[in-house]
């Protein structure tokens, strides 16, 4: 199976939604979540919105590929993106 090639603003918002979540996750609701939250919203609608999902969606990998490939970068680059 051949690796798909996603625009790197896509799995840079991709990866930020990750790691948002990830700490939602990890801080608790008495903490006050509401910021991480919003962001988590913001992310979502910047990821659906993305002009790579308006062209043609043959031979394009959806979603599951896209947090596949996020999750697959090694750990310098996400650092760096950050």
């Amino acid at each position: 199976m051949r690796p798909f090639r996603f625009p790197e603003d896509l799995l840079a918002l991709q990866r930020a939604w990750l790691h948002t979540n990830a700490e939602l996750a990890e801080t608790p609701a008495t903490t006050g979540t509401t910021g991480l939250r919003r962001r988590l919203i913001t992310l979502s609608c910047r990821l659906h919105t993305h002009a790579y999902w308006s062209g043609p969606a043959d031979g394009r990998p959806g979603g599951v590929a896209l947090r596949r490939a996020a999750r697959s970068t090694p750990a310098t680059e996400r650092e760096a993106a950050t």
